[in-house]
């Protein structure tokens, strides 16, 4: 089909982005670092579409073309055969970009790891968890900053909190979102403790919480200062040693809902309560986009990705080398790569069930 009207939605991105290119060349704007994120971030969603239709429309042209000049010339008949398998290869592709994406996936992302049931053993492998996330921040070229950390003597963590930013404005595709939500839930370990003499095989666990970092800029979450209550205190380290003689640790508790963050690990109690708030932000917002999502019934819900702490979601077995996510059935005996931080073709397999169960969904819509 010719028609220039079949995706009103992609010309209608199309104009948004070349309205959003014109706004981000005003001197005014430019100089307005949070009217250019959000021009950023909103110019790096439609990319993906803006590139799909041009490829569609480029096609499309050329096959109209071909067909003109078939008449004088038979070759050009073949041509044109070859330019409509191509033109809807090119109309599924865009329609894929133009399925509603999560529109936080273009965010930074802030994760929580909390030792479970398994004690000492369990605080091992949280720590090994979050050296996990770590090596493949660094390979995906995304900054680390570990904001709270709770250690034990053998070098375990009982729980930690770390932010992972990406530099600039990554496309949706590319946000550290877009690949670090489906880590939230139960991680299981199975392995000899190097507690246990015995040589048996124990069964341990690790909860991952993740949220989208809020802007720490804009009012996107307003939260009245009366709803909060400041507690300081003095830090503590491995063992409940002091690391040092101030009240430098703060713990916000948000009055509203009960909702409590600690921070210790900054130099200052200032910066141990920005750091707080950071957190306390971004975890609002995540519930605030939950709420939203489930009254719209939108595709950000997705079978893969769930807030609940309590799923069961991967296990790591030592004694096999094996690794399955219980979501989508991906299995492989890699699993001392997985740690090392090639994590991609676990995350893959989550990205794939997540895009086959929003294609499914706007298809459902659609009939």
């Amino acid at each position: 089909m010719s028609d220039e009207n079949q995706f009103p939605a992609a010309q209608a991105a199309l104009e948004e982005y070349h309205n959003i290119e014109q706004q981000m060349s005003q001197p005014e704007v430019a100089a307005d670092p949070t009217k250019m994120r959000k021009l950023g971030r909103r110019h790096s969603e439609l990319q993906p579409i803006v590139s799909a239709y041009g490829e569609y429309s480029s096609t499309r042209d050329d096959l109209e073309a071909a067909k003109e000049l078939a008449g004088e010339d038979a070759s050009f008949a073949e041509e044109a055969k070859r330019l409509e398998g191509e033109l809807e290869q090119a109309a599924e592709k865009l329609r894929t970009a133009l399925i509603p994406r999560d529109p936080d996936d273009a965010r930074d992302t802030i994760m929580e790891i909390k030792a479970g049931t398994g004690g000492e053993e369990a605080a091992l492998f949280a720590g090994d968890l979050l050296r996990m996330y770590t090596r493949y921040a660094e390979k995906r070229g995304w900054k680390v900053e570990i904001m709270d950390q709770n250690t034990t003597e053998l070098g375990g963590i009982k729980d930690c909190e770390v932010a992972f930013r990406a530099k600039g404005n990554p496309s949706p595709q590319d946000g550290v979102w877009a690949s670090l939500k489906y880590e939230g839930g139960v991680h299981r370990v199975q392995r000899i403790p190097v507690t246990e003499s015995q040589g048996r095989i124990q069964t341990s666990a690790a909860g991952v919480y993740v949220f989208p970092e809020a802007d720490d800029d804009t009012d996107e979450i307003e939260i009245d200062p009366k709803d909060i209550r400041v507690d300081t205190y003095m830090s503590s380290g491995a063992g409940g040693q002091g690391v040092n003689t101030t009240y430098s640790a703060v713990r916000l508790t948000y009055l509203p809902t009960g909702m409590m963050v600690t921070m210790q690990d900054e130099r200052s109690q200032i910066q141990n309560r920005e750091a707080a708030m950071r957190v306390l932000k971004s975890r609002l917002l995540a519930i605030k986009h939950e709420q939203e999502a489930a009254e719209a019934a939108d595709l950000r819900h997705s079978q893969v990705r769930s807030l609940d702490r309590s799923e069961r979601i991967r296990t790591y077995n030592f004694p096999e080398n094996r690794i399955v996510d219980h979501r989508t059935g991906y299995k492989a005996y890699n699993l001392d790569q997985v740690l090392d931080g090639d994590l991609q073709a676990v995350i893959d397999s989550d990205i794939r069930a997540d895009e086959a169960d929003r294609l499914s969904r706007a298809a459902g819509g659609n009939d």
